[in-house]
């Protein structure tokens, strides 16, 4: 079981009272203890933070000498880190300060990581009502705040029906932009080093590249952001956002009913996305004629089979059969 926002914060006081107190060798332990532990999660170095403010704000630097800091060995032993902390006096200050009033309100109420194999689909209710359905070969983790609900999409593609709460703004973001939204049904795609949203109901705000240094945007208005409305779509292109255009609402997230759509699609990227659900997968071979080839329709994914005897109607394409099963497309001749 991970420790309580409060122990986090006690391990980091502690640490921090080690490296300005004792001998040399205790100091230098301690310091390479507190850069593993930083490194170990998140949270620890939201923690290393807020005890760094406690102490910088006791000046608690010029009382090391008279501070019993415990050795490394007595750490198991709550009562004399509690013991020690309270010679410090940092538990009174941080209470008085709200130092740890503000760490506890910016730790999460609740988190979730998703990951999604080939061909599978997981769908969820979030603890805000929130509606949630990951595609295949995806991966995504959720953290709701006191203040704001957040989802990193890594890769993959998620539907998502947000249950509406003006304090609580909804943001996705991915490694190509991100979304921010108070209540709506969407999905976002991350794939292809691009990003691609698109809304079935209400209005989301999107941003194209990398999160700013500021962290996720908190505010409408911004003038970099695309403002989609229910059936337009949006997709980011080399770190900016391309034209808006028109999607059936019907048809965001069709993969849940099991639906392959595409729209002017790149034949790779359509390619890709069928073996997102293919145990025996679909060979693009090497030839620029297909490289430039984009498909339009909608496809069953229960039925590759009909899918690879159509597409030679569709496109100037062939294909071949493999001995282990797998189809491969080339270029008609």
């Amino acid at each position: 079981m991970p420790a309580s926002p409060r122990a986090q914060l006690e391990h980091a006081l502690l640490l921090i009272a080690r490296m300005n107190g004792g001998d040399a060798h205790t100091a230098d332990t301690a310091r390479e203890t507190l850069a593993r532990w930083r490194a170990a999660h998140p949270d620890h170095e939201i923690a290393y933070g807020a005890a760094r403010a406690g102490w910088d704000a006791t000046c608690a630097d010029a009382l090391r000498g008279d501070v019993p800091v415990p050795p490394p060995q007595q750490e198991r032993l709550r009562n004399g880190r509690r013991k020690a902390l309270s010679v410090l006096g940092l538990g009174a200050l941080l209470a008085g300060t709200g130092v740890l009033a503000r760490w506890h309100w910016r730790q999460p109420l609740h988190e979730l990581a998703l990951g999604t194999e080939r061909g599978q689909i997981r769908t969820t209710t979030l603890p805000d009502g929130s509606g949630l359905a990951v595609d295949a070969r995806t991966r995504l983790s959720i953290a709701l705040y006191r203040d704001r609900r957040e989802a990193w999409l890594d890769e993959g593609e998620a539907r998502f029906s947000v249950a509406s709460d003006a304090s609580r703004p909804f943001v996705v973001v991915t490694p190509f932009g991100r979304v921010r939204v108070l209540g709506t049904v969407f999905t976002v795609e991350a794939r292809h080093d691009r990003m691609r949203v698109a809304v079935a109901e209400g209005r989301v705000a999107v941003w194209a590249g990398a999160l700013p240094a500021g962290g996720v945007p908190a505010t409408l208005g911004d003038p970099a952001q695309t403002v989609l409305e229910a059936g337009q779509a949006v997709l980011t292109q080399d770190g900016a956002l391309a034209p808006v255009h028109g999607v059936q609402a019907a048809q965001v997230g069709a993969w849940r009913q099991g639906w392959l759509v595409f729209d002017n699609t790149p034949l790779p990227e359509a390619v890709a996305r069928w073996n997102d659900y293919l145990n025996a997968p679909l060979h693009l071979a090497d030839e620029p004629a297909l490289q430039r080839l984009r498909l339009t329709g909608s496809f069953p994914v229960r039925s590759p089979k009909a899918f690879v005897e159509a597409l030679p109607g569709i496109l100037p394409v062939r294909t071949e059969r493999v001995a282990d099963g797998s189809v491969r497309i080339l270029a008609r001749r």
